[in-house]
């Protein structure tokens, strides 16, 4: 058994799929499986199930991976802080980001963590959801992410930063536009561009919808809230989004934010495996960005 045949074999767990970790790692699919055999001949059992669409861990495959895939981020951390101490300032951040992150949350943190850190480098991922970001912090492969904040995930630790108000972006030329905020019985019956059921900002949303009785009618949707904004800005529907830091609709321009106060605010921030096993260099970025995201303001005839 070495550590390359546990670092595979955690890949295989994350990605489910033979052959997708040897696109990855630009080796065969065979190369692949006699990582996984060597393993399954050491222990003695079966690692990992076929299935027709991929592979997934048998139950002793599932304690194998849980306790691999914490030794090997464990090493990976020690690795790194190993390498920051032979290089005094220098080392990376890893951070996990969703589409729209780096703009809303981190443009001002990222500068300004440069000027302290010059010689740090920064490397950042775009994840697709939340689950996709938690499996990379399982996995080692990144420091931090941000998210939005959901239920408890085993193995990792989320800390909120910033509570997000949601907002109805409309044309400016409709009825609501002019309103200084919108209920529930507002919303209904409005045709959105709808933000995708499987992401925790998605699912939060429509759980409140349901919660209020609230019943909207959708033909689009997108992955991200500046696409939504975009399409709602170009007339193919309304869309409600959260009030990320910076959020402006120009007076001249075709779009209105109005204020929907009857939706919880949406909580995002950090996810990490460990605060305590972060790198110096990790918690001083991961603070700076939360010491730049203040609250969003209220929307006004001052910000529109």
């Amino acid at each position: 058994m070495t550590l390359d045949d546990l670092r595979v074999f955690v890949a295989v767990c994350r990605a489910g799929s033979l052959s997708g970790v040897a696109r990855e790692l630009g080796c065969t699919q065979s190369a692949v499986s006699q990582h996984v055999k060597r393993l399954e001949r050491e222990t003695g059992v079966g690692l990992l199930e076929r299935r027709p669409r991929g592979v997934v861990p048998t139950p002793a495959g599932r304690v194998l991976h849980e306790a691999a895939a914490e030794g090997i981020g464990a090493l990976d951390r020690a690795l790194r802080r190993i390498g920051e101490m032979a290089e005094g300032e220098g080392g990376s951040v890893r951070v996990g980001t969703g589409g729209a992150t780096v703009r809303h949350f981190m443009a001002e943190a990222i500068a300004a963590f440069r000027r302290r850190h010059a010689r740090v480098s920064l490397e950042f991922r775009t994840e697709t959801s939340s689950r996709r970001c938690f499996d990379a912090l399982l996995a080692g492969t990144l420091d931090l992410a941000w998210v939005t904040i959901g239920p408890p995930v085993p193995g990792i630790e989320q800390r909120p930063v910033v509570d997000l108000p949601w907002v109805l972006a409309v044309r400016a030329e409709h009825p609501l536009a002019a309103r200084p905020a919108v209920g529930p019985a507002d919303l209904t019956g409005l045709r959105l561009v709808r933000l995708p059921p499987n992401s925790l900002s998605g699912a939060r949303l429509d759980a409140a919808f349901t919660e209020l009785g609230v019943r909207v009618g959708s033909d689009t949707s997108v992955a991200d809230w500046d696409t939504a904004l975009l399409l709602a800005e170009l007339g193919l529907g309304h869309t409600v989004v959260p009030a990320v830091p910076g959020l402006r609709a120009p007076a001249d321009g075709p779009l209105r934010l109005v204020p929907v106060p009857a939706l919880p605010p949406l909580p995002v921030g950090w996810a990490v495996r460990r605060w305590d096993a972060l790198t110096p260099l990790a918690r001083a970025f991961a603070d700076t960005v939360a010491g730049s995201c203040a609250p969003s303001e209220p929307f006004g005839a001052d910000r529109i």
